[in-house]
C-alpha cells in the first residue's frame, strides 16, 4: 500500500511516515499543496493525508484538484476544531479528517479503515449477492464498486459509494443521521452529524435526474434519510 502525506510541518511529516512505515505501508513525503497535486497527478497512491493549511496550495483547493482526476481515498488535517472546516474539508471531496494535535494511533485506525474499504472488491464475495443494484437512472455495481447515472460512470468516492449502497441495500428503511454515521463510517465516528447532509447532496448531484426534487435519495423531515425504489 502506498500513501502520500503533505504536510508543511516538517517534523510531523517525519512522524507520520516514521510509524506509517512501521506498519508496512510505503510512504511518500510533500510539502505544499502544489507537490500534492502534482504526486497524485504522477503516482499511483492508495491513500492520501493532506493538511488544510499549506502553502502555496492549500489543503482544500488540493483536495479539489485531486479529485478532477481522482477517487484515491483523502483524509484531510486540520489544526481547527471548527465545524465548518471539516464540513468544507467534506465538500472539497475529502473521505475523512482528523483535528491535530491527534493520537498517532488514532491516525493509523483511520487509514486502516478508509484502505479496507478501499481494497472491499479484493475480498471474495458471496455468491448470492446481486449483480447490479438498480432503481431507476441510478445502477450499482457492488463487486466492482461502480456507480452510473443513465448508464453513464460516475466518480464517487469511498464515502459517498458506501453511503449510497447502504441505502440501496436497505431501501425504504430510514436512517437517522447518527445512526448512518454509525452504519456506514464503520468505526467509532466523532464527526458533526451535517457531514451526512454533505454526502447527500453530492450523491444527488452526481446521481439523481434532478437534484433539487430527487427522485430515490429521499429526506424523511425531521428523522433522516431514505432510498426510495
Amino acid at each position: 500500500m502506498k500513501i502520500l502525506v503533505v504536510d508543511d510541518e516538517k517534523s510531523l511529516v517525519k512522524g507520520i511516515k516514521f510509524n506509517l512505515e512501521n506498519e508496512g505501508y510505503q510512504v511518500d513525503a510533500e510539502y505544499d499543496g502544489e507537490a500534492a497535486v502534482r504526486l497524485a497527478k504522477e503516482n499511483e497512491y492508495d491513500l492520501i493525508i493532506l493538511d488544510l493549511m499549506m502553502p502555496k496550495k492549500d489543503g482544500l483547493q488540493a483536495c479539489q484538484e485531486i479529485r478532477m482526476f481522482s477517487t484515491v481515498p483523502i483524509i484531510i488535517l486540520t489544526a481547527k476544531d471548527e465545524d465548518s472546516d471539516k464540513l468544507m474539508g467534506f465538500e472539497s471531496g475529502a473521505d475523512d479528517y482528523i483535528t491535530k494535535p491527534f493520537n498517532i494511533l488514532e491516525l493509523k485506525a483511520r487509514v486502516r479503515a478508509l484502505l479496507r474499504r478501499a481494497t472491499i472488491t479484493a475480498a471474495p464475495q458471496e455468491k448470492e449477492e446481486p449483480d447490479l443494484l438498480q432503481a431507476g437512472n441510478i445502477t450499482l455495481a457492488p463487486r466492482q464498486r461502480e456507480a452510473r447515472n443513465a448508464g453513464e460512470p460516475v466518480d464517487l468516492t469511498i464515502k459517498e459509494y458506501d453511503l449510497i449502497e447502504f441505502l440501496m441495500r436497505h431501501a425504504g428503511a430510514v436512517y437517522t443521521r447518527d445512526q448512518l454515521l454509525n452504519l456506514v463510517w464503520g468505526y467509532d465516528y466523532q464527526g458533526d452529524t451535517r457531514t451526512v447532509d454533505v454526502h447527500i447532496r453530492r450523491l444527488r448531484e452526481k446521481l439523481e435526474a434532478d437534484p433539487a426534487n430527487p427522485s430515490h435519495i429521499i429526506t424523511k423531515w425531521g428523522i433522516g434519510y431514505y432510498f426510495k425504489e
